[in-house]
């Protein structure tokens, strides 16, 4: 008669049980995934340079719809954990840079949006180093789940640069201020993580993303309420922040003498 002995563990000797092996598995799937917004940054580029504005949207869109979600996937997949060794806001950084910031400017120049000689290259220049400076602050994502200071969102600029064909005047304006706000300290909603009005924020985020592709579908001739729908989203979001800006101050006036309130 066979008598069972005790299970054999030797598989999970040095942690490599099949459990953990599927967890690094999961979560090396989230990094890669994270990871093809690099590619997704150079295909923009690629697209801008033979001046195809619309697939450098479309695929501007796809990294903005990558970005949203690998955080999510990333918690769910326990990345932190399972690859402790691999920085994965490291990699979210690098990726975000890319496709955030030095795409959309590269998209802006092949366009037409700046000028010529050295006005355009400094205007080129502004967002590219303040942005530097935004993606090496420690604290540029605050405790409480906000941006602190413009967040580098060119890509936006971008967007609404082609959509709503600004003029080389407005868009000189737009990177200047934005460029300045990125060292002014103002809270800025970080739709995904954002507890405050979280629900709200999400569903028009996703509202907003639906729009992104209504008017890249309509281009070159949007319908001016879709448009006007789009800028409303843009509305909520600096009102919440600069409602979030608020509330933080009023946590740092109650905060107790010589102690730091997030």
């Amino acid at each position: 008669m066979f008598v069972p002995g005790p299970p054999d563990r030797s598989a999970e000797v040095g942690g490599t049980s099949p459990t953990s092996a599927r967890r690094r598995l999961a979560g090396a799937l989230v990094h890669l995934y994270t990871a093809s917004g690099s590619v997704l940054g150079l295909l923009i580029v690629l697209a801008a340079i033979d001046g195809d504005v619309v697939a450098a949207l479309w695929l501007g869109l796809v990294a903005l719809v990558v970005d949203g979600t690998d955080g999510m996937l990333a918690r769910w997949a326990r990345v932190k954990e399972t690859i402790p060794w691999f920085d994965g806001a490291r990699l979210d950084d690098i990726v975000d840079y890319l496709t955030y910031v030095f795409a959309p400017v590269v998209l802006l120049w092949t366009i037409g949006a700046l000028p010529d000689g050295p006005v355009g290259w400094l205007l080129a220049a502004l967002p590219l180093l303040a942005s530097c400076y935004q993606f090496c602050r420690t604290d540029a994502k605050t405790d409480d789940h906000t941006f602190l200071g413009f967040p580098s969102y060119w890509n936006v600029v971008a967007f609404y640069a082609v959509v709503m064909d600004l003029g080389q005047t407005t868009v000189a304006i737009v990177l200047v201020v934005c460029s300045v706000l990125v060292f002014v300290p103002v809270r800025y909603l970080y739709p995904s993580r954002t507890e405050t009005l979280r629900t709200p924020s999400l569903v028009l985020t996703a509202v907003w993303v639906g729009l992104y592709a209504l008017l890249l579908a309509q281009y070159p001739d949007p319908h001016p309420l879709v448009v006007a729908a789009s800028l409303a989203y843009v509305g909520y979001y600096l009102a919440v922040s600069g409602y979030l800006t608020y509330l933080a101050a009023q946590r740092r006036r109650r905060a107790p003498v010589g102690s730091e309130s997030a």
